[in-house]
């Protein structure tokens, strides 16, 4: 089972490195980082870079596709190499998923045109222009389709995924091995959890965040 994770320049690490740890761990996992070009592919600070081991012309049947968001997914949006692989790859996949505002690649490739997703809440809104049914959920499944909300959301998308492909007890498994109990020191996750003044600051500041 090949899992391909897409890199691009200014992509958020979170995105891209929690599914890997979780979905690496699946039996019979073959998990790879792929882009334009291999090599080192820097992420939205400019200070972490993950290594793409294959282009995208290497990887054009995976069984599972994983789009993480960033900043620099707005410059993947007109028609190329990132929006042309990502239809091929769609046509042989058997799940194809995104993080964050990963979900609009996905939904400007024409992949989620009348499906229930959802991505950043700084985001979301942006699903409906695409095609799009924007749902403000942390993981939203439409066939085959998991789309996840705001980077930590990955994670949580990651395990649901793993069940559905392992079964309950092996993403089970899994989740215990990482210790994954979260407990956050703020109820600050979510805007309908955050003081009202950090949830305006942040909207002050969307263009910024998303790119």
């Amino acid at each position: 089972m090949q899992i391909a994770i897409l890199l691009y320049d200014r992509f958020t690490a979170l995105d891209a490195v929690g599914p890997y740890d979780v979905l690496s761990h699946l039996p019979g996992a073959e998990t790879i980082f792929v882009a334009e070009r291999a090599g080192p592919v820097v992420n939205e600070v400019g200070s972490l870079h993950l290594t793409a081991t294959a282009t995208l012309a290497d990887a054009p049947r995976p069984d599972v596709v994983v789009v993480p968001g960033g900043p620099g997914w707005h410059a993947r949006m007109a028609d190329g190499p990132v929006r042309r692989w990502l239809r091929t790859a769609d046509r042989h996949s058997t799940w194809t998923t995104s993080v964050c505002s990963g979900s609009l690649l996905l939904a400007g490739a024409g992949l989620l045109t009348g499906r229930r997703a959802t991505s950043h809440w700084l985001a979301v809104d942006q699903l409906g222009p695409l095609g799009a049914v924007p749902v403000a959920e942390r993981v939203v499944i439409d066939g085959k389709y998991v789309t996840a909300a705001g980077v930590s959301a990955g994670l949580d998308m990651a395990f649901t995924l793993a069940g559905r492909i392992a079964g309950d007890a092996v993403a089970q498994a899994i989740q215990l091995a990482h210790e994954y109990a979260p407990s956050p020191p703020y109820q600050a996750g979510s805007p309908d959890q955050a003081p009202a003044e950090i949830v305006a600051g942040l909207r002050a500041r969307r263009d910024a965040i998303l790119y």
